[in-house]
């Protein structure tokens, strides 16, 4: 059931891909099959994408507030001409690195495609795809794995080109992830699923551009398991107590996670589902590799 096929063009910290066939499952058994789907901290968006290219979801909203991450998904989809061009013709050099790394701290005043490619570039060279991390092999490039390890142009552009061809069924968001779930009724179907992956509550400050505070996670909590949202969900987590504590009211399954940022470990995590959403435990695997 699990493919260990990839489509995003990002390395993303905690990326859910391998989920994709399990959240395919939760649309399935839940009548949610050719419906949208919606998630707030996309990322790599790893997870909507083999949706969208297996027709389990006909539609995919994919959103993320950091804005380096919003300007590859706009290159990718209004402008993948260009972004490929850029992906083809750029040397993979430490030249190269310094002149994108500038371009994604805002010290050079680009468009957006050159925006978005900073951000392609960056996290295909950088040590496990953090955009804020340091470059793979060191500056002096002495490693065993140099910078370009990651970075393999015809991989990349296979998937450039077939988010490109699927771009009409996407939608692209850079908002707060509350404020944009609080609209959810006024863009978002009834028969949708929202597939939630925030930051980590433990180490996401070293992991993301942008990350939580305590207070930022209880209120994304609230707002779920409020009444008045609509909408069924599915939130994944490190499997903090306090984290367990915000979603006591919501059924919950824990797993193993193997993770490669900065180094291999198995991650205890935690999924939390709405009320009345079927969920198929028995197609979740106790431990899954995660790219």
């Amino acid at each position: 059931m699990y493919s260990n096929k990839l489509y995003t063009p990002l390395r993303y910290p905690g990326g859910k891909a391998k989920f994709a066939p399990f959240i395919a499952e939760v649309m399935k058994r839940n009548d949610l099959c050719g419906g949208h789907y919606l998630e707030p901290y996309a990322g790599g968006a790893g997870v909507a994408l083999e949706l969208l290219f297996h027709k389990h979801a006909s539609h995919v909203h994919i959103n993320d507030a950091d804005p380096a991450v919003y300007a590859f998904w706009i290159a990718a989809t209004k402008f993948p001409e260009e972004l490929q061009r850029l992906l083809h013709d750029t040397p993979v050099t430490m030249e190269q690195w310094f002149y994108w790394r500038s371009v994604l701290r805002g010290e050079v005043e680009v468009g957006m495609v050159e925006q978005g490619f900073a951000t392609l570039f960056m996290n295909r060279t950088n040590r496990s795809g953090i955009l804020k991390g340091g470059v793979i092999g060191g500056q002096a490039q002495e490693g065993v794995y140099k910078m370009d390890a990651r970075l393999k142009k015809e991989v990349l552009g296979a998937r450039l080109r077939r988010i490109a061809e699927h771009s009409a069924g996407i939608s692209v968001y850079t908002e707060d992830a509350r404020s944009l779930l609080a609209r959810v009724p006024s863009f978002l179907p009834r028969r949708s699923l929202v597939y939630l992956d925030p930051p980590y509550y433990v180490k996401g400050k070293g992991l993301y551009r942008n990350f939580y505070a305590h207070d930022d996670h209880l209120r994304i909590s609230k707002l779920l398991q409020s009444p008045r949202f609509s909408r069924p969900w599915v939130v994944s987590y490190d499997n903090a107590a306090e984290i367990c504590q915000m979603y006591e009211l919501s059924r919950g399954l824990t797993y193993g996670l193997n993770y490669t940022a900065q180094k291999r470990y198995v991650g205890d995590e935690v999924m939390f589902f709405s009320h009345k959403l079927a969920i198929p435990e028995e197609q979740l695997p106790s431990t899954l590799i995660a790219a």
